[in-house]
This record gives C-alpha cells, sequence and structure tokens, in this order.
C-alpha cells in the first residue's frame, strides 16, 4: 500500500518509453524506419496530468525519432533518449528542475529501470514488467506496458489526490455546452 503523503508529494513522472510507452515491440519497415504504437489513453492521461500543473518527461535508453515526435505531439518538453544508465540521468535532470527524488514517480519494465524505481519516491512496474522489476516496484500497473498503463498510474495519482474528477469533468457535454446544472 503506497501512503497518501507519497502520492501527494509527487510532482514529476518519468517514464521509460519501450515496454511502457509501447508494448515493447519495435518494428522496421524496408527502408530501415523504425515505427512503434503507443496506446491513445497513456497519451490523454498524460494530457490530463499537464493540466493538473505536473511534469512529465521520457527517459529511456534508446534513441528514436519516432519517441521524439509521440513527445512533441503530446507538448512533453522533458525527453532524455540513449540513457542505459538512467539514475545519474535522472539526478541530473531533477536537480535542474528544482525537484527532490521524493517528488518523482519513475515507471518502468525491465532491468535498467530497477535503480531509478529503487532511488525515486514513488517506483512503478507496469504489469508485463519483468519479475526483478515487479519486486522492486512500489506500485505495479494492473494493465500492460503499450496498453494504457501510464494512463492508469496517472488517474490513481489524481484519484487518490481529488484532482480526478474535476479533470474529467471538462470533457462532459453540460460543461462543452457551458451550460451549468
Amino acid at each position: 500500500m503506497i501512503s497518501s503523503t507519497t502520492i501527494e508529494n509527487i510532482r514529476l513522472i518519468l517514464s521509460d518509453v519501450d515496454g511502457v510507452l509501447t508494448n515493447g515491440a519495435i518494428s522496421f519497415d524496408n527502408n530501415g524506419i523504425e515505427t512503434k504504437q503507443f496506446h491513445i489513453r497513456d497519451g490523454l492521461g498524460i494530457k490530463m496530468w499537464q493540466r493538473a500543473g505536473f511534469q512529465f518527461g521520457v527517459l529511456t535508453a534508446r534513441t528514436s525519432h519516432i519517441v521524439k515526435v509521440r513527445c512533441q505531439e503530446l507538448g512533453i518538453d522533458i525527453v532524455r533518449q540513449g540513457f542505459e544508465n538512467k539514475l545519474p540521468a535522472t539526478i541530473e535532470l531533477i536537480e535542474s528542475l528544482d525537484v527532490n527524488l521524493d517528488q518523482v514517480c519513475f515507471v518502468g519494465d525491465d532491468l535498467t529501470d530497477m535503480p531509478v524505481i529503487s532511488a525515486v519516491g514513488l517506483g512503478v512496474a507496469v504489469a508485463d514488467a519483468a519479475p526483478e522489476v515487479r519486486a522492486e516496484a512500489d506500485f505495479v500497473t494492473q494493465t500492460s506496458g503499450g496498453s494504457g498503463a501510464v494512463r492508469e498510474l496517472v488517474e490513481m495519482i489524481l484519484r487518490n489526490t481529488e484532482r480526478w474528477q474535476g479533470l474529467v469533468e471538462q470533457y462532459y457535454p453540460c460543461h462543452l455546452a457551458g451550460d451549468q446544472k
């Protein structure tokens, strides 16, 4: 069980990409162009996290143009690619953002993510993460990577800090029409 204080402290979510924001499969076409599939609900979850006033970033061992494109589409300014040793990159990043480790949530799926999952305030593993990663995490999503796990995480944090409903209300038809009930 995660304490409400831990959840309330989170200001920054950092996420791995392959296996978290995607299902971990990497495809190449005949021209050598890499493709990935991202779940649309993760994208909306990230946008809702940002609308709640918080920061979201990606930290991945691989470097991929499509990750840059997806991050631009979602307005994610914190994009660190090519960092297999993720803990030093995380520490450098949070120092530049004036955030403490206990204010960071990191979500990952594989062994390269474990040092960060162990160090941050809220370490998260997706449902289909490596067993060692799930064992190290404070929270394991019910959803697999690439299937909405980040959305599940964002929703869990925002619900537990009583911010979710206010964000959801903007999607009700009466709100969109400007009507007040």
